[in-house]
């Protein structure tokens, strides 16, 4: 964890964890839902043409948390969007907003590496350390 941002991968049998740093919460929760949809469909196979907002609410930090990457996951799911990036435009303590760019699912150039159906609250923390904010989720598969 030594770059600015990222996220990375970690064994949570059978679902898949997904650890996120950052400076602030706003780009921490950009890179964990980075992290969930790189996991589904690899993000050079999917063009930045089209634009989705996403908002959610939370009560917790790691309730906000959860339910942004729920949100996220409900446009991949039902809409068919495959993600390329994420962004993050607000982040306060109770409401996250933010976009995810790419474009509606191809089966010819997406081959999806996995199925998520949910990000598990329980097993979600958002943690302020060393003068940035780190995440972590698991997200059932």
């Amino acid at each position: 964890m030594t770059a600015e941002a990222g996220y990375e991968y970690f064994e949570a049998e059978p679902a898949v964890g997904i650890r996120a740093w950052a400076p602030d919460r706003a780009r921490a929760f950009a890179e964990s839902a980075r992290g969930v949809f790189a996991r589904i469909i690899e993000p050079s196979t999917v063009a930045d043409h089209e634009c989705r907002e996403v908002r959610a609410q939370g009560g917790s930090p790691e309730e906000l948390l959860a339910n942004w990457i729920s949100e996220g996951l409900y446009v991949h799911e039902i809409e068919g969007f495959a993600v390329h990036t994420v962004e993050v435009t607000v982040c306060t303590g109770a409401l996250v907003h933010g976009f995810l760019r790419g474009e509606p699912f191809d089966d010819d150039r997406h081959r999806p590496r996995v199925m998520s159906r949910s990000a598990t609250r329980p097993r979600a923390a958002v943690i302020e350390a060393q003068g940035r904010i780190e995440t972590t989720l698991v997200i059932d598969i």
